[in-house]
């Protein structure tokens, strides 16, 4: 394992060769002793995870192959980040988030408890690149809300609680709790009968 920093794994982790932690920030470069990687238990961190300064995690947490997760991130616990996905800094991470392959989370991202992001789900935050006018703002997603495969999120979108982002959508507007947005440009309709039966 490479290490950066100060860091902290709990115990009973599994970690496959290479991993590197507390991997320094541009401000933290010339510098030691810095924070590095907080991690709790039972993690398991699989080959090619690089896991940046200052990002703490909880128990039970684990990654794919080849994921990358930048400075100042904050995840809770049970959380499951798929191979090749990024998780760029400032950003968090409530409980039990499964965030399947090669997804692109952005700096400044707020994700709730019990969401599921599908895979090569594209986050953004720069609504006019590269001028950044208006700042960094990524998505809100909250508790309970679903992103499907191949989505796009548009810079500074709320999806709902409990609401349902369809595959391919490109979501351009805020998706109200409980809704589901679907197409391109994403129109909101009702969630679907056999998902509102079980609940």
């Amino acid at each position: 394992m490479i290490e950066y920093g100060i860091n902290s794994v709990g115990p009973d982790a599994r970690i496959f060769e290479p991993v590197t932690l507390g991997f320094p920030s541009r401000e933290n470069m010339t510098k030691k002793g810095f924070p590095g990687t907080t991690i709790g238990k039972n993690a398991i961190l699989r080959s090619g995870t690089i896991l940046y300064c200052d990002v703490i995690i909880g128990n039970d947490f684990q990654t794919g192959h080849n994921v990358m997760i930048r400075e100042k991130t904050r995840i809770g616990d049970r959380v499951a980040v798929g191979t090749g996905t990024v998780i760029e800094g400032y950003t968090t991470i409530g409980n039990d988030v499964s965030i399947q392959s090669m997804a692109f989370i952005p700096t400044e991202t707020q994700i709730g408890d019990h969401v599921f992001i599908g895979p090569n789900a594209v986050l953004t935050n720069d609504r006019y690149p590269p001028t950044r006018i208006g700042g960094l703002k990524g998505p809100v997603i909250k508790n309970g809300a679903a992103i499907g495969a191949n989505t796009t999120l548009i810079p500074g979108v709320c999806i709902g609680e409990g609401a349902l982002v369809a595959a391919g959508a490109i979501v351009t507007r805020d998706v109200p709790d409980h809704m589901l947005a679907i197409g391109s440009p994403a129109k909101i309709r009702s969630l679907p009968k056999e998902i509102t039966s079980k609940e």
